[in-house]
């Protein structure tokens, strides 16, 4: 049963507040859009919880345990650009999930790269942006996580494979995890969203039920997001 507790989170990188006394509490069995513009601490945030970064001020714990080798066994993690070998093929590169990751389940995995018909055996290098995404995310869902932390999975793919990806997300998470969606794509996502959090220059200026903004609003959360980060 996934947990998350951030309290008083600050991250500085020299005169730039990233993150600015961010507190939020997050329980298992939800999806969560975090969103925001490009450089509203999105990707600092995700990598904090994931032991990238370390906080300048403050704490996050997930199920009562601080980011590090302990978590990333239940921490499933998309980063927003390829963290992985180039120069291994598809299987190659489930061998290495699986031995990794004791979670990991090669069925699903096979089962998802094949529906997208990824080669086996192509290297990484040789494949599109495009593919390169949706075997890393293929990767990345196969697993049995509590938390996943998703970092821009539709940033850069066609309409009908963002389709794909939402619908491999909402179809592979345990249902007793926490999935966190970074994005600035607020239509395409907000279909799937449960919770909601804003994200301005590192600050949380919001974090509600989807559907509670709909009923107290009167607006979609695509519609509120325009609002709010109006230039």
């Amino acid at each position: 049963m996934a947990r998350i507790e951030i309290e008083n989170l600050t991250k500085e990188f020299g005169t730039l507040t990233a993150l600015d006394n961010v507190v939020l509490e997050l329980e298992k069995g939800q999806i969560v859009g975090l969103l925001g513009p490009n450089g509203s601490g999105k990707t600092t945030l995700i990598k904090i919880m994931n032991g990238l970064l370390t906080p300048t001020a403050g704490t996050v714990s997930i199920n009562g345990i601080n980011p590090g080798i302990e978590t990333k066994k239940i921490v499933a993690y998309l980063p927003d650009r390829n963290s992985l070998p180039e120069y291994m093929t598809t299987g190659q590169l489930i061998e290495l999930y699986q031995d990794f990751f004791d979670d990991f389940n090669i069925v699903k995995a096979e089962t998802m790269i094949s529906e997208l018909g990824i080669d086996m055996t192509q290297q990484m290098k040789r494949m599109s942006k495009g593919t390169k995404e949706k075997l890393q995310l293929c990767l990345v869902m196969a697993r049995e996580a509590e938390v996943y932390l998703l970092d821009e999975p539709i940033g850069g793919v066609d309409p009908a494979t963002r389709d794909y990806i939402l619908r491999t997300i909402i179809s592979n998470y345990n249902e007793d995890a926490v999935v966190i969606i970074s994005t600035h794509l607020i239509s395409d996502i907000e279909s799937v969203l449960d919770d909601v959090i804003f994200l301005k220059e590192g600050k949380v200026v919001l974090h509600k039920k989807a559907e509670d903004i709909r009923e107290e609003t009167g607006e979609s959360v695509d519609q509120l997001f325009r609002e709010v980060f109006r230039c």
